[in-house]
């Protein structure tokens, strides 16, 4: 079966990759993604790939929220009630779920490598959440779509490129192992766009781009499918030769969006590691 209906299709290749849209899908319902099979998937994985916490969160933090006393998979077996979110992350480490995965990026593939090339390291994620729970202000490094298949939620969503929303020493910091979390004020509000999302629907959210999420008042269940492209991984390098560039005192250019390739700065980066020197 085909998991994306052909408007999908059409509405993809018109904005991919960086501008957000919703599209349709036709995930709701599979069985991988009830909650007993989500639950019996936390009990496979390793303890790494799943992260949880309270469901009342500000939507700006610091560090790591504090892990709830309940096990992520009877959160999720509890959902309802548990007053937390999971994020069970790597799907594509579970044999079922990485068919499922590939299956739907295979749909897409054709747009994907006709404008940002080759699909590396396809991934997925599976968000459970209680009613109301908050995803903080954050961004990631993939080309993502989060498909919402159970319950509904808001995103807010941010420019990917503006220092006012994610500024460049933040991305450096992060391209050289640190923490992705962003500072949040009130004041930025103004500049977010929300996307209200219903069951049967996705979300395309450009690489880095930053967001927080609400869920509504019901139990929710989201899929991400992420994949990077050596546009999305030249554009981290840049990011992370720049921190460097700036603890010798300089003020370097933040790199640019796609389509531009900063291949200068990111050869610069990958033969510092190569050579030990980061």
């Amino acid at each position: 079966m085909s998991y994306l209906p052909p408007r999908a299709f059409e509405t993809f290749a018109a904005n991919y990759p960086e501008v957000p849209h919703v599209m349709e899908h036709n995930l709701c319902g599979h069985p991988l993604m009830e909650l007993e099979s989500l639950a019996a998937l936390i009990e496979r994985l390793p303890t790494k790939n799943v992260e949880y916490a309270y469901a009342k969160q500000p939507i700006g933090i610091t560090g790591k929220p504090p892990v709830p006393s309940i096990s992520a998979a009877d959160a999720v077996r509890q959902i309802d009630s548990a007053g937390c979110w999971v994020a069970i992350k790597h799907l594509e480490e579970d044999e079922a779920y990485r068919a499922l995965l590939l299956d739907v990026i295979g749909e897409l593939e054709g747009t994907i490598t006709s404008k940002t090339g080759k699909v590396y390291h396809p991934q997925g994620f599976v968000f459970v959440s209680s009613p109301n729970a908050v995803t903080p202000y954050h961004f990631d490094p993939e080309h993502n779509i989060l498909m919402q298949i159970r319950g509904s939620k808001v995103m807010t969503q941010f420019p990917a490129a503006e220092e006012a929303y994610s500024p460049a020493r933040v991305h450096e910091v992060y391209h050289t192992g640190g923490g992705r979390e962003l500072k949040w004020s009130d004041d930025l509000l103004p500049g977010g766009r929300d996307f209200a999302l219903a069951p049967g629907q996705g979300l395309m959210v450009p690489v880095m781009a930053p967001h927080f999420v609400k869920n509504g008042p019901e139990v929710s269940v989201s899929l991400s499918i992420t994949w990077r492209s050596q546009w999305s991984y030249d554009e981290a390098a840049a990011h992370a030769f720049n921190g460097v560039l700036r603890g010798m005192g300089l003020n370097p250019r933040r790199p640019g969006r796609w389509p531009e390739q900063n291949k200068a700065k990111a050869l610069g980066w990958r033969a510092i590691r190569k050579l030990g020197l980061k």
